[in-house]
């Protein structure tokens, strides 16, 4: 009786996913099975002759992107929800079960690397960017360089940017592919179609309260499937046992060879500068916390950011455990079922879902909820660093309404170039995960090591970051192309075992199932070089450590040749050692402002003459063009500093413009 109660408050779609497994093929036992084949032979999957959208689940997904419109706010939650959204796309929705169901629950341990990334980020990055008051991050390369400095940087920026969001827009096309049968040029076009037109004409104002809509969807996505799939093979406890017999279990993998695709150093160190360079100097992510009220809610905001991370991690890698103990007897990808790794997903959630209209739809809007927000982030991230590096500093007297003109305008020029990348990410081999992570690593990773060289080195001048970023691009890149054209072997990567003992085999112009999977032998001919199966060979998660730490080596070298910068002519805030003795650039409350005019009128009715003072902890006077330093007193009504009895002029950002006398 109370089971029966509380049945009647849920809604019809939960009690669903406890329904009794109806549409799943029950075979019979075979005369050499396991124990775990035992517990799973009810649970060999019946190949459908259609697993498609119906017209609930075109709903779901319709409603969703209507409901993917709205405001912004500037608090902690939001902002850090949103920070989330920006790199949890559909790249994360098909690639994260997918690299769990091959490599096993390792992948969690992506986690501790955000984790890592979450505290440098706060206490590193941020508060400089944070107390400097600057719209676009490149804007600091200028400050600390020079005007070229910040120009390269901004053009590899727009180029990483217009890969990566080419691949996420690429990764919903495979799902629209997968679950409506529409061809996949259709499925691309359309998609990048949607996402250009919700970033050109919504998407300036659906930013931080939107994603947090779309983190809750995407959340929903996962529970309805990690529940519905836990259900169906036999509970939790039972998927644990089974994946525990299959090595998927596998947490304690301390292997340092760095060739193996996940270890607990690959991602202690590998995924640690790979989310540093998306979260510590990328633009699309800076201008959300900087955008935050005070720096603790900032960093409130990048505490928020982790959590939400790792439920959405944990998440998908829970379904991509489920999913391999279901497919357990049955690979989809051996018995020809899908095509790729990538497809894994949405063949799945067809399966389980396919007598419960509308969670196939949620599901798709699961994954296109995190596309539209990646999508609308870095396309409106390009958009407003093409304008603030590249257009005003040429055009400063241009009107605000011809720049608002020229933004959307080129929003709709990257989402058209987005596009035209997604095309080519169909040649992409390691599935839409290790694509846009690799394109992210390559770019951003000598990226990286540029803000480094100039938060951490005093010494690095023009010449050395220069030299710093060619040299990190280019080996990179050769690294990364050399594992592209000669992938290593499934057992150097540490890929597991899966079966196909019982698949039947769907023959779709037949309509009907035959004979059990054949083995696929695959053998590549192609010469492999020396380098194959060693500097080639290794983890695309270290990428971006390749590009970062060459880019710094070389920085530092060529800067100690060429004429050291002086510390002395680098203007306050700069510096990262700096950084206790800097004030933010932020409004005073107006208690604040009251209780500084009256302790400056007390000064001035005591003595008609200035005298140096010390003003109230963290309030410091600054205008939008000066950085003062706390250690430092301020003479009131003068333009000057005291520091003991000896009176300086003070020195702002644009005294240090001379960028020449620094090299």
């Amino acid at each position: 009786m109370d089971t029966f109660c509380w049945k009647l408050l849920l809604p019809p779609f939960l009690l669903n996913l406890w329904a009794p497994t109806q549409h799943l093929q029950h075979t019979s036992a075979s005369s050499h099975r396991s124990p775990d084949t035992e517990i799973m032979e009810e649970y060999v999957p019946l190949v459908h002759e259609s697993l498609t959208f119906s017209l609930w689940d075109y709903g779901v997904f319709a409603t969703m992107l209507i409901m993917s419109t709205g405001g912004r706010s500037m608090s902690a939650v939001p902002v850090g929800l949103s920070l989330s959204a920006s790199f949890m796309s559909a790249v994360q929705v098909l690639g994260v079960p997918a690299e769990a169901y091959r490599y096993g629950v390792k992948f969690l341990q992506m986690c501790i690397g955000q984790i890592l990334n979450s505290v440098m980020t706060a206490y590193i990055f941020m508060p400089i960017f944070y107390r400097l008051g600057i719209t676009s991050t490149y804007q600091y390369l200028e400050m600390r360089f020079s005007r070229s400095v910040r120009l390269y940087g901004t053009i590899q920026f727009l180029l990483g940017t217009m890969f990566y969001t080419g691949i996420v827009i690429y990764a919903p096309a495979l799902i629209l592919n997968q679950v409506t049968g529409l061809d996949i040029w259709a499925s691309l076009f359309s998609t990048g179609a949607i996402c250009t037109f919700y970033t050109t004409v919504g998407g300036m104002k659906a930013v931080i309260w939107t994603d947090v809509f779309q983190v809750f969807v995407m959340l929903s996505g996962f529970f309805a499937v990690a529940i519905r799939g836990i259900h169906l093979v036999g509970g939790f406890s039972d998927a644990i046992e089974v994946a525990g017999n299959y090595s998927r279990i596998n947490f304690g993998d301390f292997d340092p060879d760095p060739r193996r695709r996940y270890t607990f150093w690959t991602f202690v160190m590998g995924s640690t500068f790979l989310w540093l360079s998306m979260y510590g100097v990328n633009q699309a992510q800076v201008q959300r916390y900087v955008a935050c009220k005070t720096e603790n809610e900032a960093k409130l905001a990048i505490l928020v950011n982790q959590v939400a991370l790792c439920v959405i991690v944990s998440s998908a890698v829970t379904c991509g455990i489920v999913m391999f103990v279901y497919y357990l007897n049955c690979d989809p990808l051996l018995a020809g079922y899908v095509s790729a790794p990538d497809q894994y997903m949405p063949y799945f959630v067809l399966e389980i879902f396919d007598q419960y209209p509308g969670i196939p739809g949620l599901f798709l809007a699961c994954a296109y909820s995190g596309t539209l927000s990646t999508a609308s982030t870095s396309i409106n991230a390009m958009a407003a660093v093409t304008v603030e590096d590249l257009i005003r500093p040429k055009y400063p007297n241009i009107s605000t309404k011809k720049l608002t003109l020229i933004s959307k305008g080129l929003s709709l020029a990257y989402g058209c170039s987005c596009i035209t990348v997604a095309a080519l990410s169909s040649l992409l081999g390691g599935g839409v995960l290790q694509g846009s992570f690799t394109v992210m690593g390559v770019i951003s990773g000598p990226l990286l090591g540029a803000f480094m060289l100039g938060m951490f080195f005093a010494s690095c001048n023009t010449i050395g970051v220069f030299a710093g970023l060619l040299v990190g691009l280019v080996i990179s890149l050769w690294v990364a192309v050399g594992g592209t054209i000669y992938p290593p072997s499934a057992e150097m990567m540490g890929v597991l075992p899966t079966f196909a003992e019982h698949c039947p085999l769907y023959n779709s112009s037949k309509g009907i199932i035959y004979g059990p999977a054949p083995v696929q032998n695959i053998t590549h001919t192609l010469e492999r070089p020396a380098l194959a199966d060693d500097l080639y060979a290794l983890s695309y998660l270290y990428y971006g450590v390749v590009g970062t730490i060459s880019t710094v080596i070389i920085g530092v070298i060529v800067s100690k040749f060429t004429g050291p910068t002086k510390r002395e002519t680098i203007a306050p805030g700069l510096l990262w050692w700096d950084l206790s003795n800097s004030a933010a650039f932020q409004p005073m409350e107006k208690k604040d402002e009251l209780e500084k005019t009256e302790a400056e009128e007390t000064l001035l009715k005591k003595d008609n003459t200035f005298h140096c003072t010390t003003f109230l902890p963290n309030h410091l006077p600054h205008s939008e063009t000066s950085t003062y330093l706390l250690s430092e007193e301020y003479t009131p009504g003068n333009d000057s500093y005291c520091n003991g009895e000896k009176t300086y002029p003070i020195k702002t950002i644009h005294d240090y413009e001379d960028k020449e006398s620094r090299v």
